[in-house]
């Protein structure tokens, strides 16, 4: 019931019955104040109870009536104090009456006005002529601050009142209203802050939700909220209002609240579409086209353009700038421009402006002068996804109820032309009404609130459209995330200080966690500035200039640092500067006073928020572990990891990139973790606000939202625990991988399992149990056999080592101390409980006939080995090995190995049998049988093993096989024996399996030792003359604990003999031979000193021609020939002084004449061969090969050491080889085909014998080596000058015959 004046309802006494006390509760309800009833109506019910204390009643009674009386004088003076009111002429005013009278007969009104009606302006008026407003307030909320300014403006302008007084707005941080005003214009947010503190909103009369169509998160809450509160409060009023509303859905919402519609606009708008396709032209092109159809008409009129974002608005203007159409002004219009620029909008200018907007003026806001409205049909549209938890802002095609509401904004002034640049079949299709923000955003915030108001389950809440429950749940899992509520969904002790701070409860559980890290106030300054509009600016037109500005407060590594050092630079300049001169200086800097002063106050909100909750800011600056700390505390679904060199690896398996905006640079140098105050989806997920994180610090902060996954356990033997790699992943993504934990507590079963494979059977256990010694022996004897015999089925496998420690060791026993605690109590009962038996582990025993095909010991060569075994194949060291110590590593026989182990010989001999080519393989099938039949008649020897096989089958079958036919590629490695040098510490120096090779490698160091061996009464230096009674053939050294052979030899050493020791008898024998010749030779100096002055006397001129050296280096090798012959001629060494004495006197009376008769040959061979000179001298190109091979032969046969080792003999042959090279010379003309044919085939025999070194060689290979190479020489005499003959009969046939003769004998040797 609303009256003009309201008349006294108190009783001259105080009632007695409960009627009375009921008719008098009833009249309370219009005649005192909305925020006086609920208290009065409890006092007068507490009368009612005191009934039988009159005393007390009265009492009561009286401050009772006072309140009332008070209250009622309150109503009649607001009631009094009401303006005047008056309707322009507007469509809504034509049903002011209608409206007022439904407004009076029901609780709840539905309102349908369309753009332009004036329905914002006017019905707070006519809520007035309805009585509203006397006993409370009139609460007209609207969707954005800068619309609840201006309908106030309005509205006290029209009452002909001041802003503040009778009506009044309350915005955040500002609040411009007192106890008188009647109407009071607030955001819908600021009306939901004031449910915490009045849950039945009793300060209110009535309540109008403007622009419901919005259908914003706080609009569908306080909807739903007051449908809960209406049956309680049937004083309030409720009037939902908006121009595209679906009136059907609100009004059965409110029980079927009756509906009222308004016409709209003033004038008519014109709707035209475009029917072209949108790949014809771009946007730009379109907007472009329409301007000029618009400039065209010739008419009056701002154009406004709805544009899907900030970027396109840029590229827009740009564009209409570019196309240069006069008299056109072009300003943009979105939320986060300053105010300088919104404030363009609405000055006065010249000639057409075109407005480029989002949809910030779609609704509330009324830009002034509108004749034209571009609609491009598309809007940014936030759209949480609760599967990737971000919040996306794709483009999407606007509502039928938001274009139409664009369109509203033409035909104000005049008639309007709305251009919609999508076709009207495009319209018809599109969704009647926006989906309201309930169903696309996250819900934690309304949860939490919900749950502090306990206003009831969400589930259950009257919302107008139910949120999909997986939205709910996902708004439970973040504050589940926040430690807002437990598992159940119940409020925890931390989500109640989280509700107490009033920002969102991610920034409130933040700052909780700084106060505990001592970071709170650098948290209230970033938190607080993240939670409103960034108060840095870039204009369009000095974006540069801005970046350069705001650059002074970027930090390198985080953009929130940056937000502290933004303000704390600007609180110190305010407290500097006045307040006009803060002002400038905010925007001589690029940024926007205002919002300043918003985050100032906001700032102060939560800090007195916090003081109240206890939570201490600190005084010394924070660290910047300690900051991020707490900013993770409530961005742990927002980490992420870099994967390559722009691309994140977030939770939730988002791929993310850092916004290339970032303040700190990171973008550009992206560091390996960062931590991101938002994400935002367009083309890309984008990481906003992001800061340089060490993932270290999630473990501990994530300690109630990771998975923690075990892997790979084993047992560690320095702390005796078992350990395993534990890796978390927080929401899917990796945090820490691979770190060693104790696995004992986690998984004590399998731990145990671990512990007795591992530390026991496999014998980690560090332990003092002697047990563990006994059975790894047993096991290394029983081992060693298996790999000795190359079979794994002589020991038992590990599980029954695993069954023999399971039975024993008691459950619950996983590390190294209980085992030991148990195991001294176990072994004091019995000792070798914990010992493994021979009986156990042997599944069958060896014969003795089965142990000798496998000796582990060897005899060779008067030298004894130890055979050791290994069975891994693969392995280096798989099969048969044998330890050689260094110092008689020059006395192994070299063949005898390939022999040495007859449970191997049998498939090695069968293995290289199958190696053999096909055509003589055939021959000895079955192999095996062959095989058995050759090891049955031979026996181990120092002789190659396919030398003998090839004997044998030659024997068994008649095929022969060559050396080369053999191929020992087809052996497996383990066939062959593992050669291991060790030195006389017994330490490994190398390794091989090949023991030639070894001994190459190694000939000089052992050839050294024996010249440091201690032997001191053999070795001697600068010997002159036989003065020793003999020359040992082979002496005994002690080596260590080693008795080695040592071969004496007598060294040259130009003017002396030294008698050292050699490796090698062969050596020691040849070198003796030629210090026996030097000794010879000293003794002689008479002799020689006369064959110096005699020889080739006067030949020097000759020599010269012949160019076959100088005199002295002929002589030289002539004397040392003269005596080898007379003397040494049998090639043997001497041994004893009394043999070399008489050799040298029976010999030295034929030293003269064998140099004279040498000498003389030489001497006729130089006329000749200077001839032979000269005619090299004159041959033609083509004939270039034969001078070099000519030359080599005869530099061959005159080199001193040719000359100094033949025989009477064979220099006999010299005049005969060099008139063969004179008549190969004089044929060479006419066959010179010929000749290189010849000359190839000598070269083939030649490079026979080129790479063999004769000092390894015995004499009589030597001297079978060199009468090769003189056969040679008769075979180019054959060849050459066949005419002249030759001393043997020689065939190219006949020469690969004495080779293969030699070859076998260097083979074999």
């Amino acid at each position: 019931m609303c009256a003009s004046k309201v008349d006294s309802i108190l009783p001259t006494k105080i009632p007695h019955q409960t009627q009375q006390y009921r008719q008098l509760a009833s009249k309370l309800v219009p005649a005192v104040l909305s925020r006086d009833l609920y208290r009065l109506t409890q006092q007068l019910q507490k009368i009612e109870r005191i009934a039988d204390k009159p005393k007390e009643q009265a009492s009561l009674w009286e401050k009772w009536s006072t309140a009332v009386a008070k209250s009622q004088d309150m109503v009649e003076k607001r009631t009094g104090s009401f303006p005047e009111i008056s309707f322009p002429d507007l469509p809504v005013s034509a049903r002011a009456d209608e409206i007022r009278d439904l407004i009076r007969e029901n609780q709840v009104v539905v309102i349908a006005g369309e753009t332009g009606s004036g329905k914002t302006t006017q019905l707070p008026k006519i809520c007035l002529q309805a009585g509203c407003g006397r006993r409370g307030l009139i609460g007209h909320t609207q969707p954005r601050r800068i619309a609840a300014r201006s309908v106030g403006s309005r509205l006290a302008e029209e009452l002909k009142t001041t802003l503040g007084d009778k009506v009044g707005y309350q915005v955040r941080f500002s609040d411009q209203s007192n106890r008188d005003t009647l109407i009071k214009l607030m955001t819908d947010g600021i009306l939901l802050a004031e449910i915490q503190r009045d849950r039945y909103l009793s300060a209110y009369d009535c309540i109008i939700i403007d622009e419901a169509h919005e259908r914003s998160l706080n609009i569908d809450f306080l909807l739903g909220y007051l449908k809960q509160i209406l049956p309680k409060r049937p004083d309030l009023k409720l009037i939902i209002t908006s121009a595209t509303i679906d009136v059907e859905k609100f009004s059965k919402h409110f029980n079927d609240a009756p509906v009222a519609e308004v016409s709209g606009r003033n004038f008519a708008v014109d709707i035209v579409y475009d029917n072209m396709q949108e790949s014809t032209l771009d946007l730009d092109r379109l907007i472009i086209d329409r301007l000029l159809d618009i400039e065209s008409l010739k008419k009056q009129g701002d154009v406004l353009v709805f544009l899907s974002g900030e970027r396109e608005i840029r590229e827009t203007s740009l564009a209409i700038r570019r196309a240069q159409i006069p008299h056109l002004e072009v300003v943009p219009l979105y939320a986060r421009l300053s105010l300088a620029e919104q404030r363009k909008i609405f000055s006065p200018h010249k000639g057409r402006r075109v407005v480029l907007s989002t949809n910030v003026a779609e609704t509330s806001l009324t830009v002034p002068g509108i004749g034209y409205v571009i609609d491009a049909g598309r809007a940014r549209l936030s759209r949480y996804s609760y599967r990737t938890k971000v919040q996306r802002l794709p483009i999407e095609a606007i509502s039928q109820a938001s274009a139409n509401q664009r369109a509203g904004r033409c035909g104000r002034v005049q008639k309007g032309t709305c251009y919609r640049l999508y076709s009207e079949e495009d319209f018809a299709s599109r969704a009647e009404y926006t989906d309201p923000e309930i169903i696309r955003t996250n819900l934690a915030a309304v949860i939490l609130q919900m749950l502090h108001a306990r206003i009831g389950d969400i589930r259950d809440f009257p919302f107008i459209d139910k949120p999909d429950s997986r939205m709910i749940n996902d708004g439970y899992k973040l504050l589940e995330e926040l430690q807002a509520v437990d598992k159940k969904g119940a409020l925890t002790r931390l989500g109640k200080t989280l509700v107490a701070i009033p920002l969102d409860p991610k920034f409130a559980r933040m700052l909780v966690e700084a106060s505990k890290l001592g970071s709170l106030s650098e948290l209230m300054m970033i938190t607080t500035g993240l939670s409103i509009q960034d108060p840095r600016e870039r204009p369009a037109d000095k974006q540069q200039a801005a970046d350069l500005s705001h650059k002074q407060w970027q930090h390198e590594d985080s953009d929130f640092l940056s937000l502290v050092n933004l303000w704390q630079h600007f609180e110190e300049k305010r407290q500097e500067l006045s307040g006009n001169q803060f002002a400038k200086y905010c925007r001589a800097n690029f940024v926007s006073p205002l919002r300043m002063k918003e985050w100032r106050d906001l700032h102060h909100q939560v800090h007195s928020a916090c003081r109240s909750l206890d939570l201490t800011d600190n005084k010394q600056p924070a660290d910047y572990r300690s900051v991020h700390c707490a900013l993770i505390s409530g961005l742990l679904g927002q980490v992420a990891n870099r994967q390559d060199k722009w691309e994140f690896l977030g939770t939730r398996n988002r791929k993310l990139f850092i916004f290339p905006g970032s303040g700190s640079g990171l973008s550009k140098k992206p560091p390996k973790w960062i931590v991101a105050g938002s994400l935002m989806e367009t083309t890309k997920q984008f990481a906003l606000n992001v800061a340089k994180i060490d993932s270290d610090w999630l473990p501990s902060l994530a300690a109630h939202l990771v998975k923690k996954t075990y892997s790979e356990p084993f047992y560690h033997g320095k702390n005796g625990l078992v350990m395993a790699m534990e890796r978390q992943t927080l929401f899917g993504l990796t945090i820490v991988e691979a770190r060693l934990t104790a696995y004992g507590k986690l998984a004590p079963e399998d731990a145990r399992n671990v512990f007795i494979q591992q530390a026991l059977v496999e014998h980690g256990y560090r332990g003092k149990g002697r047990f563990l010694k006994h059975n790894q022996s047993l096991l290394e004897e029983l081992q060693a056999l298996e790999d000795r015999f190359r079979r794994r089925d002589l020991v038992a496998e590990q599980k029954i080592i695993y069954n023999f420690y399971d039975e024993r060791v008691p459950q619950g026993i996983y590390n190294q101390v209980a085992f030991d605690q148990w195991r001294k109590e176990a072994e004091g009962k019995d000792a070798s409980i914990l010992k493994l038996t021979r009986e156990l582990l042997l599944l069958r025993g060896l014969s003795v006939d089965e142990q000798a095909q496998f000796p582990e010991h060897i005899s060779c060569g008067g030298l004894d080995f130890n055979l050791t075994y290994r069975f891994e194949p693969g392995h280096g060291q798989d099969g048969v090995s044998v330890a050689i110590p260094l110092p008689i590593l020059h006395q192994v026989p070299r063949f005898y190995f390939e022999w040495v182990v007859p449970g191997m010989l049998r498939d090695k001999c069968i293995a290289l049998v199958k190696g053999l080519p096909k055509q003589l393989r055939r021959h000895f099938v079955p192999v095996p049988d062959f095989v058995d039949k050759i090891l049955l008649t031979t026996r181990a020897q120092d002789r190659p093993l396919t030398e003998v096989l090839a004997e044998q089958l030659h024997r068994l079958s008649g095929v022969k096989i060559a050396d080369s036919d053999w191929r020992q590629d087809v052996l497996d490695s383990w066939y062959l024996t593992n050669f291991i040098l060790q030195d006389e510490q017994g330490e490994s120096v190398a390794v091989s399996r090949s023991l030639e090779q070894l001994q190459i490698d190694f000939k000089q160091q052992i050839s050294q030792g024996l010249k440091q061996s201690s032997n001191d009464e053999l070795s001697r230096k600068n010997i002159t003359e036989w003065d020793f009674d003999s020359l040992p053939e082979v002496i005994s050294l002690k080596r260590g604990a080693m008795t080695i052979k040592a071969w004496p030899c007598l060294r040259d050493s130009g003017e002396a003999v030294d008698i050292e020791l050699q490796d090698n008898p062969l050596v020691a024998e040849n070198l003796t031979i030629q210090g026996q010749l030097r000794l010879a030779l000293i003794k002689g100096r008479q002799q020689i000193n006369y064959l110096n002055k005699h020889l080739l006397r006067g030949s020097d001129l000759a020599l010269k021609a012949a160019a076959v050296g100088q005199r002295q280096v002929l002589v030289d090798a002539i004397i040392s020939a003269s005596f080898q012959q007379s003397m040494f001629a049998d090639g043997s060494a001497v041994r004893d002084q009394d043999e070399f004495e008489r050799r040298y006197h029976e010999g030295l009376s034929e030293v003269v004449g064998i140099a004279q008769q040498m000498a003389e040959i030489i001497e006729t061979c130089l006329p000749l061969l200077h001839q032979c000179r000269k005619q090299i001298r004159a041959m033609n190109l083509a004939a270039v090969y034969a001078k070099s091979d000519i030359e080599a032969q005869v530099s061959r046969l005159f080199m001193p050491a040719t000359i100094s080792r033949m025989s009477c003999e064979q220099i006999e042959q010299y005049p005969r080889y060099i008139r063969a090279i004179e008549v190969r010379l004089e044929k060479l003309p006419m066959q010179v085909s010929k000749d290189r044919q010849w000359l190839e085939e000598i070269q083939s025999f030649t490079e026979r014998v080129s790479d063999y070194d004769t000092s390894l060689f015995s004499r009589a290979l030597t001297m079978d080596l060199e009468s090769y190479q003189w056969a040679l020489e008769e075979y180019r005499v054959s060849l050459f000058a066949q005419q002249l003959g030759t001393k043997i009969p020689i065939s190219a046939k006949r020469l690969d015959k004495i080779w293969q003769q030699l070859h076998e004998k260097l083979r074999r040797f």
